[in-house]
């Protein structure tokens, strides 16, 4: 690489990649083109990614790309312009192209159909691209990728391994269901995808119930949380990550339920992560990307079940409700695995990919 730095094009940062573009801004140098927009993201952008940044339109974009400032453009799959701005850029200021993505499926939409034939083009024009996984570039390179490499999807390993810290209120963790004796949690949008709906009838279907079980829902309620079915059940709005963390140190297991829709498929599932290192074993579907991507893996530190099947789902829950020598297995090798998942390797993966370029 020059001694130019590279663009990386995005549309925020959120506060779980932040430790991420900071480990590689010490690699090789990075400037953040941040052009805002919607996010699926479950937090806020932050005010201070940690590295220098300048907040642009989507229309600035392929100006900036063209520039010759940079020894490389990197951009990622979100925003209608910015990608493919992106990409015509660099093209015209023969710059070096990646292409960071989160897709293992096209969505099909009306609006991403007429785009794919132009994703395609992309995917076999860049001079790299970087996956989140292992099911991300498989489909990378089904799309005529030709240079591939992986920088796993991470979390801060040292916050969500730490113990749980005091409560600040009565809407604590261990608040939601105090007597119960076995917590699932799930934590995420209420939107179809996230699988909520899935989730209810699974629980319905596993006769779990209270004292001696609960479902505490984490970002899908708001207020006082509300309990259902015999106090089965708990609401809880969105929560800071030192209190999400609180839930997870009390679950013993930790549920991701997503489905596949027309505009979505879950790219990864960062609570995966954050659970894991709580030594909370995950059940996932296997339309989670941290299950089809290799982190959350079947009977070794977790459970994958069929999206959008409430019957299996609810066994798995029966399951791990009924065997706790399970339960400390499956957490044990969570944590050890989760390990491997971090900010610097992160970094490593696109240090490798900027490396390849010509």
């Amino acid at each position: 690489m020059s001694g130019k730095p590279v663009l990386f094009v995005t549309n925020h940062v959120p506060p779980d990649r932040v430790g991420a573009f900071v480990a590689l801004h010490e690699r090789v140098g990075l400037e953040l083109a941040i052009f805002g927009g919607r996010s699926k993201h479950a937090t806020e952008g932050v005010a201070d990614p940690g590295v220098p940044h300048r907040h642009v339109s989507q229309r600035d974009i392929a100006r900036l790309a063209a520039s010759r400032a940079f020894a490389a453009v990197v951009c990622g799959t979100a925003g209608r312009a910015a990608l493919p701005a992106a990409w015509a850029g660099a093209r015209a200021g023969r710059v070096p192209f990646v292409l960071w993505s989160a897709l293992w499926a096209h969505p099909r939409t009306p609006a991403h159909l007429a785009g794919a034939l132009l994703l395609a083009g992309i995917y076999r024009d860049a001079h790299a691209v970087v996956a989140y996984g292992p099911h991300v570039a498989a489909f990378a390179r089904a799309y005529g990728a030709r240079n591939v490499h992986i920088a796993p999807q991470a979390v801060d390993n040292a916050f969500w391994s730490a113990p749980a810290g005091v409560a600040p209120s009565a809407r604590s963790a261990a608040a939601a269901a105090p007597s119960a004796g076995f917590r699932v949690v799930f934590l995420g949008r209420a939107s179809r995808e996230k699988g909520v709906r899935v989730l209810l009838d699974a629980w319905r279907e596993s006769g779990l119930r209270a004292p001696a079980a609960a479902l505490v829902l984490v970002g899908v309620g708001s207020g006082p949380p509300r309990c259902p079915a015999g106090g089965a059940v708990a609401y809880f709005g969105p929560q800071p990550p030192a209190q999400v963390r609180n839930f997870l140190a009390v679950a013993d297991v930790c549920v991701i339920p997503s489905l596949r829709t027309r505009s979505f498929r879950e790219p990864w599932g960062l609570v995966a992560n954050e659970a894991m290192n709580q030594s909370t074993p995950v059940i996932a579907s296997d339309e989670v990307g941290a299950a089809a991507g290799g982190l959350v893996r079947h009977e070794r530190n977790g459970l994958v079940v069929p999206a959008g099947d409430p019957e299996a789902l609810a066994a798995a829950l029966t399951r791990l409700h009924d065997d706790a020598r399970l339960r400390r297995r499956l957490g044990d090798n969570a944590r050890r695995d989760v390990t491997a998942y971090t900010y610097d390797a992160w970094a490593a993966g696109f240090a490798g990919a900027l490396a390849s370029l010509p």
